[in-house]
């Protein structure tokens, strides 16, 4: 029987994320599902009444369905395999009917095909080849020529001149040259120290257009190796002729690339036994769905490998495989043979003497620090010994990784320095071949750094106008130009492919000095697949993040180390999660913060004792207001006098955001300094205070609105009502002005007779500064306030008062008369959601549960205020009340406002909010709808509640 395979090893194979998607939400439509030997199979319900048939042959993979999807895998043959991988799909006597006809017309096709084919080209067709190759290089050599004879400066360096000589070489058959020459269009394009990278291009492609005109003068290893390079093909059954190299392969990198719709999948191995590299290369036209046959990436297996014919060779097929894919946890080790920059270094110069046109050479390096300097990034061995890092993207994931501690990386080795592919700490291999979205960085140049500048001055200005100095070369290869070309063009460029190989051949390591390692974190780490869950969820900014970190906050885990940077980074973003954030990537992340500007300010670094006072005295605004607000909830009279200390030096709105800071726990020793700041000369600070002092009711400045209260509104209890009469003064003196009463028309934009109506906004500052239970005392109770008759002018601002104060002073029997009772406002919903935050959850879930479809609207506007998770029983109301929709879309598919579009953002809100134990409740729900979009829905939905329930059980 089949070994299932991992979840990563089906998810490899999708062709797109929608597809993978797909296929996630169809569990529950799988029936007639099994498994014998290599063949799977199953039936999935469509939107037809036949079944899809689907079938797979595990031993290819290969796919059959008879759905109409023209991607392959479709979303059934992914769905199958998924529900193989968990182990859901049972292992039976028999192959189903269905799927034995299919794989018997399989096999029998593969038996039509006898035996292994070995191709023969046939001499004339590949002579006929050689001369089209000889006679498109002559040619491209003329024009090598002519561009240093005239000048790089001068030619044309258009995208259009590369891409007229690049199609010439396809018209030769030489593409492995061809794609070289379209990079430099590119690299012309982006890169500031162009001369150097297109004289060195240059002359790669002389030296080998001179080594193919000699081409059966040489070795047969050097003859195949420039062959690859020009682009000639070797069919794979030549390459399988070659004798297999048995080793147990361990598996550190591995890529897909896609270039338009052609995919190419790169898995580099090292042999456990042989200590020697291999590349394998997959390709896939039109979705990435390559082999599941090589082991995952930290993996190992003991196969064979046949390398393709070369003088260096590396590339090379996969052969038999003996026994099932591992896990691998130590490396080998080999006194004699260390893996160490020199011997590196040695290895990489000997495969360049055999190979001059190699680009980049593999590397594993043990016990080496990722090191950040001033002049670029590097790892570095304990003696200092460093080889620079190069690539797009700063390593902070391997600086994370490392922690200023030792690690194994492995990497490819080129003109540039190090491009890491994975860093092996602890038995587990991470990978770095990822986006990294953290930072930019300049590349260590360090082909930049060794090539010959002379030459590149001469190939700038042309050698029509100026003649090398061949003396100035290194040694050995000035004298070796005495053998070169006459012609002063093809000369620079032999002398610069000598140059070229010289100095990378000869390459010397670089020094420098490895940090200081970062402390360790005793919490325990959190879990590999919740790990995988929260990269997942911060690459995706996804809307479930806030629930995974309430459910990860009594656990107290750890992020582990590779997550640090994208957190920090994450945590800049995102204030709300900042503080989760950073006590996720604990220790680790805190060490790592110190290494980029950027983010020093979210973490404070240890062992520096004054540090806090530094940053209330010379911090950032932000900074300072976050560390009194820290200060205020540890000890509340401390902050009281820091601030009371600070307040006659500060300035600006920052005084504002440190006097707001005093809301929470607000208590009667902070009256003084609120008081003062009703004198402060900025507006924005009098209006905090008066806002904090109302919050205050035996406040002085609670009894001076009272007062003015019993002044400017007098109630009259009649028979059958109470009249609220209005004596408003026309002008406001000093004292009113200075507890935050202003004319201010423009905010509360009240009018009467078609003009601002200053009265009313002084009504409701009034009335929103008064404590309610002034009004209480007056009116009995809030049902028989809001009650009240009040002139139709006042009724708006009164209301608005009432509303303002019931919101800050969270008085919740207010809340409920008001909200009943409705509220007079243009932002009359917002108000209403505000208030019905007041009542009790009891209450909320009540209301809601009695409204009908036909309330919808009202319902979607009230549920933010209904709190995570929404209670069961409003859940299956908001569920019955979508499946009426569904059931009237079906009936009436052309309705307006039917469709599940008409209702995706209370979909998207339900997807984050309605309880996980759901889930089946609205699968059962989808399998009963009439209206595929509306099945649909419901099945997005499902597939979301069930995705966030499988984020909380990993976090145990």
């Amino acid at each position: 029987m089949t070994t299932p395979w991992t979840e990563d090893q089906v998810t490899a194979l999708a062709p797109d994320a929608n597809v993978l998607s797909a296929a996630r939400k169809l569990a529950g439509r799988r029936r007639d599902a099994g498994q014998h030997e290599a063949a799977l199979w199953g039936r999935y319900s469509g939107s037809g009444a036949t079944p899809y048939q689907t079938i797979i042959d595990l031993s290819g993979p290969a796919y059959s369905c008879s759905c109409p999807s023209r991607k392959f895998p479709c979303k059934h043959a992914l769905s199958l395999l998924l529900s193989w991988a968990a182990g859901e799909v049972p292992v039976v006597a028999q192959t189903a009917s269905f799927a034995a006809a299919w794989l018997g017309g399989r096999a029998g096709r593969a038996a039509a095909r006898v035996g292994p084919r070995i191709h023969t080209p046939n001499p004339a067709t590949a002579e006929q080849r050689r001369m089209r190759v000889t006679a498109g290089l002559a040619e491209l050599d003329i024009w090598l020529g002519d561009q240093v004879r005239t000048g790089l400066a001068q030619t044309d360096r258009s995208f259009h001149a590369f891409e007229s000589i690049a199609a010439r070489m396809v018209d030769a058959q030489a593409p492995g040259i061809a794609s070289a020459l379209r990079g430099l269009a590119t690299t012309m394009a982006t890169r500031a120290d162009w001369p150097d990278v297109v004289l060195r291009e240059y002359a790669r492609i002389h030296l080998l257009v001179a080594a193919h005109r000699q081409l059966d003068d040489l070795s047969p290893a050097l003859r195949a190796s420039i062959r690859t390079h020009i682009g000639y093909p070797t069919p794979a059954e030549l390459v399988r002729a070659e004798p297999a190299v048995r080793d147990r392969w361990m598996v550190f990198g591995r890529q897909i690339s896609a270039d338009e719709r052609l995919y190419t999948r790169r898995t580099w191995l090292y042999g456990r036994v042989h200590r020697r590299w291999g590349l394998i290369i997959d390709h896939s036209f039109g979705s990435p769905s390559f082999p599941a046959d090589l082991p995952a990436l930290g993996e190992l297996a003991d196969a064979e490998l046949h390398y393709y014919p070369g003088a260096a060779p590396l590339r090379a097929l996969w052969g038999e495989q003996y026994g099932a894919a591992e896990p691998f946890t130590t490396l080998p080790v080999d006194p004699d043979r260390p893996h160490t920059i020199a011997t590196a270094l040695a290895a990489h110069a000997t495969a360049l003497g055999c190979d001059p046109w190699l680009r980049t050479w593999p590397m594993l390096l043990v016990d080496v620090v990722p090191t950040r300097t001033a002049e670029g990034w590097y790892v570095t061995e304990s003696d200092g010994t460093a080889l620079p890092i190069t690539g797009t993207d700063q390593p902070w994931r391997l600086l994370g990784v490392s922690g200023g501690h030792p690690v194994t990386v492995a990497a490819e080795w080129s003109t540039g320095g190090l491009i890491p592919m994975s860093v092996f700490t602890a038995g587990e291999v991470i990978d770095l071949i990822v986006t990294d979205r953290v930072g930019r960085s300049t590349p260590n140049s360090l082909a930049a750094r060794t090539s010959g500048t002379d030459l590149t001055s001469v190939a700038l200005l042309g050698t029509a106008r100026r003649t090398p100095d061949l003396d100035l070369l290194t040694p050995p290869v000035a004298r070796a130009t005495a053998r070169l070309s006459t012609d002063p063009a093809l000369r620079l460029l032999e002398s610069a492919a000598l140059q070229d190989v010289f100095v990378r051949g000869g390459i010397c390591p670089s020094a420098a000095t490895a940090p200081e390692p970062a402390a360790d974190d005793s919490r325990r780490r959190l879990p590999r697949a919740a790990a995988a869950r929260l990269a997942s969820l911060l690459e995706q900014r996804s809307v479930f993040l806030p629930e995974w970190f309430d459910a990860a906050a009594p656990h107290n885990y750890r992020a582990p180390d590779a997550l640090s940077g994208q957190l920090l980074e994450h945590a800049t973003i995102d204030v709300g999660l900042r503080e989760p954030l950073l006590r996720l990537a604990g220790i680790r992340g805190n060490w790592l913060a110190a290494w980029r500007p950027e983010w020093q300010s979210l973490v404070r670094q240890p062992g520096v004792p004054d540090r806090a006072e530094d940053t209330w005295r010379f911090g950032q605004p932000p900074e300072r207001r976050d560390w009194l607000a820290e200060l205020r909830r540890r000890d509340a009279a401390v902050a009281r006098e820091r601030l009371t200390a600070a307040w006659p030096t500060e300035s600006g709105p920052i005084k504002a955001e440190l006097l707001a800071v005093f809301a929470e726990g607000i208590a009667p020793d902070d009256e003084p300094l609120l008081e003062a700041a009703l004198d402060d000369r900025r507006a924005d600070v009098r209006r905090t205070a008066a806002a904090l002092l109302a919050l205050l009711p035996d406040s002085a400045f609670a009894r001076r609105m009272r007062d003015r209260a019993h002044a400017w509104v007098r109630i009259e209890h009649r028979f059958r009502h109470t009249n609220l009469v209005l004596a408003l003064p026309d002008t406001i003196d000093a004292a009113t002005r200075r507890d935050g009463i202003t004319d201010r028309t423009v905010e509360f934009s009240y009018r009467w007779n078609g003009a601002p109506d200053n009265a009313a906004a002084r009504l409701r500052q009034l009335v929103a500064a008064t404590p309610l239970t002034h009004w209480a005392r007056l009116l009995d109770t809030p049902e028989r306030a809001v009650r009240a008759s009040v002139e139709d002018r006042f009724r708006q601002p009164i209301f608005d008062g009432w509303v303002d104060a019931a919101l800050a002073q969270q008085d919740s029997s207010w809340g409920r008369a008001l909200f009943e009772a409705g509220v007079p406002t243009d932002l009359a919903m917002l108000r209403r959601r505000e208030l019905f935050a007041l009542l009790p959850l009891s209450d909320r879930t009540g209301h809601l549960t009695r409204l009908d479809g036909s309330w919808l609207s009202e319902i979607e506007a009230l549920l933010p205020a209904m709190g995570h998770p929404w209670p069961e029983p409003l859940a299956q109301h908001l569920i019955l009340l979508l499946f009426e929709r569904a059931r009237a879309a079906a009936r009436r598919p052309d309705t307006h406002g039917t469709a599940p579009n008409a209702h995706r953002s209370l979909l998207a809100a339900a997807a984050v909010h309605l309880p996980v134990t759901i889930a089946g409740a609205v699968t059962g729900v989808a399998r009963r709808c009439a209206d595929p979009a509306w099945e649909n829905a419901f099945d997005q939905l499902a597939h979301d509640l069930n995705q966030r329930s499988m984020m909380l059980e990993e976090l145990q």
